[in-house]
């Protein structure tokens, strides 16, 4: 195995992290209606725990309103209980004849550096992920290199391969951070 395999190898674990950390940004609120801020919520039905998106429909007909529809009258009730009880998103659900409908209030200055405080230890949390798998693989190269099977040139190579593909995923993590921050001020 030479050093290509193993800073090869990390490549789809960074960007797992990419994709849960767009996962994570999505949920946060922006001035915007968006189905990530409901669609992961716990709803307690017929005792067990479910995601708001597999109990009904979930559309936005405004900009600042959410609306879900349940495949059935029964889950009213524990949708509406859940998202009272899922106070981070500063919303109040009305059920309306048969679906439940959410009107996004504006967002204070407050509020706002809030989110954007969550939305940074969010991306931390990212760097500090890739961070760990970086070291991890740069550990393996020093080992090989070690038992002599990489030599001192492709170790540093290497070293130098896990530096650009760290900083190319920093650039997407500030990117995303950016895009995030002006839906956030909006």
């Amino acid at each position: 195995m030479d050093y290509k395999e193993i800073v090869k190898k990390i490549k789809p674990e960074f960007e797992k992290t990419m994709v849960f950390l767009e996962k994570e940004a999505a949920k946060i609120r922006s001035g915007r209606a968006s189905s990530a801020l409901v669609e992961d919520v716990l709803v307690d039905c017929f005792g067990e725990k479910f995601p708001l998106k597999q109990l009904g429909t979930i559309s936005m007909p405004e900009p600042k309103q959410i609306v879900i529809q349940p495949w059935d009258r029964s889950y009213l009730g524990p949708i509406e209980k859940a998202l009272f009880s899922h106070s981070n998103l500063g919303i109040s659900p009305v059920v309306d004849k048969d679906v439940i409908r959410i009107n996004l209030p504006p967002l204070n200055e407050e509020y706002r550096k809030g989110l954007l405080r969550v939305l940074s230890e969010k991306q931390e949390e990212a760097r500090k992920t890739m961070r760990r798998w970086r070291d991890n693989a740069w550990e393996e190269i020093q080992e090989k290199f070690k038992e002599k099977e990489i030599r001192e040139d492709d170790k540093f190579k290497g070293k130098e391969e896990l530096q650009k593909l760290i900083d190319e995923f920093h650039k997407k993590i500030d990117d995303l951070g950016e895009k995030k921050k002006k839906e956030i001020m909006e």
